[in-house]
């Protein structure tokens, strides 16, 4: 019985996970569609209308079930803010590259997150890697130098620089969110708390260069917004049922979905050294989660015959 419980998590984790990289590339989308607008307005809009949804969820919690739904469990403070910081380094790297580089690019350095979260939860969690898995992280960390492409150019290197650093700060937000699942904090507090101060963060630069904006720029990033917490409900989920050794290979599906609203939305085509760099990244995460599927067939098995 415990066994099909584990299935059923796992398999809850994967749907989950496809949802949320469905959701996040269609807010890439609708975040490049806004036009020009500085990153960080971006950022704002796009926290305040996951913000709204989860205080909607949170208030809607305390009404069916008391006020009990907004303890922060003892130790998980620390562990919130950490999420929050590292989860507003990737929104504002990824944010910044969306404007500046092909989507499909853009997304996949992000993508560089699930190897990040498997190192952060070895140092957060103490979830070991084995010496697959390892070799997996240093080969994709490698094959993500032939999309971010190092040049003394500091200004054509900035936003594939932007979306690798906004991929390692998700993946110390997953990891986090992992630990948080732990300490059964409640994952819209997580959210709702992840919102709130990365909008604060925005607000100083809000202040100052604030840019008007249109209708319609208004309402892509209220599109974004509505994706984003789609997005980020979905992955909390994912993360709540099932650990990311497991199921963090679907969260690739979004380069898919970006590679498809980019060509068809933008016209945008990687180059062949993207490509290259693609394929290097998919295939040891492919390669990490063969092993790691096995790895742990093979230990149940061991666990089996042990009871």
């Amino acid at each position: 019985m415990e066994k099909l419980h584990n299935k059923s998590d796992t398999t809850k984790g994967i749907l989950f996970l496809i949802c949320s990289a469905f959701f996040f590339a269609l807010m890439a989308v609708f975040v490049k569609l806004s036009g020009d607008i500085s990153f960080v307005q971006k950022a704002f809009f796009r926290n305040a209308v996951a913000f709204l949804i989860a205080a909607g969820g949170t208030f809607g919690d305390i009404r069916a079930k008391g006020k009990s739904v907004i303890i922060i469990p003892k130790g998980a403070l620390l562990f919130l803010i950490l999420r929050a910081i590292a989860g507003s380094v990737g929104i504002f790297g990824n944010f910044y590259a969306i404007d500046r580089i092909v989507l499909a690019d853009a997304t996949i350095l992000n993508k560089m997150a699930p190897f990040f979260t498997l190192i952060f939860s070895f140092i957060i969690i103490g979830e070991k890697i084995k010496p697959i898995p390892l070799i997996c992280v240093i080969v994709a960390f490698l094959g993500s130098i032939l999309i971010v492409k190092p040049s003394f150019n500091f200004t054509q290197m900035l936003p594939t620089g932007a979306a690798f650093m906004g991929g390692v700060g998700a993946g110390l937000a997953y990891a986090s969110v992992r630990k948080l699942s732990y300490l059964k904090c409640n994952g819209k507090i997580i959210i709702l708390f992840f919102s709130a101060f990365s909008m604060t963060l925005s607000v100083p630069y809000m202040i100052v260069n604030f840019n008007p904006m249109s209708f319609f720029q208004i309402l892509m990033l209220v599109f974004a917004g509505i994706c984003a917490a789609g997005g980020q409900f979905s992955v909390t989920a994912a993360y709540y049922h099932a650990p990311p050794n497991k199921i963090s290979i679907y969260d690739y599906t979004q380069i898919l979905f970006s590679m498809i609203f980019g060509f068809f939305l933008f016209g945008q085509i990687p180059d062949f050294l993207s490509l290259t760099g693609y394929f290097v990244i998919i295939a040891m995460a492919v390669l990490n989660f063969i092993y790691t599927k096995k790895h742990c067939e093979s230990e149940n098995v061991s666990v089996s015959v042990g009871d």
